[in-house]
């Protein structure tokens, strides 16, 4: 063969994988894959979580505009009921069975406010079934306020 004349393909020499250098490519494979799902394990429970806590602040804002539909006296009750469902959803049936003082602590403690304690959400725990209730306005905005940080 002379260096002016090509190669012929029958010279040509197959494709072949490069030799591995002491297994080491391996190792950082799988580190890289182990990595690779962890990280997506996590992520999907982030959402899983978030999406969880998004269904309850939801709900809960979607029974409140149903209950702010009613009348005054109606509206109370149902708000009421509502706020019984939540603490037992968010904190067990230990929190939702509380009477007087108590409800109004655990409502605090629920939504991180004194407005059941301290404020006009007194009602809740004291005056529900009240005859000539303050204006309902407040209140509402109030309960509209905290259901929306749910979870947040």
């Amino acid at each position: 063969m002379t260096p002016d004349t090509p190669p012929g393909l029958d010279q040509l020499r197959g494709l072949h994988l490069p030799a591995e250098t002491g297994g080491a490519q391996g190792a950082v494979m799988l580190a890289i894959a182990l990595g690779f799902t962890a990280a997506l394990v996590l992520g999907l429970l982030r959402l899983l979580r978030a999406r969880r806590r998004g269904s309850v602040r939801r709900a809960a804002l979607a029974d409140l505009a149903a209950a702010n539909a009613l009348p005054p006296e109606r509206r109370r009750v149902a708000q009421a009921q509502l706020l019984r469902r939540l603490a037992r959803t968010l904190q067990g049936d230990a929190a939702a069975d509380a009477q007087g003082d108590a409800w109004a602590a655990a409502l605090d403690r629920l939504f991180a406010t004194t407005f059941f304690s301290a404020g006009a959400g007194r009602i809740f725990a004291e005056g529900l079934y009240r005859r000539g209730a303050s204006e309902p306005g407040p209140v509402d905005a109030e309960l509209a306020r905290l259901f929306a940080r749910i979870g947040a």
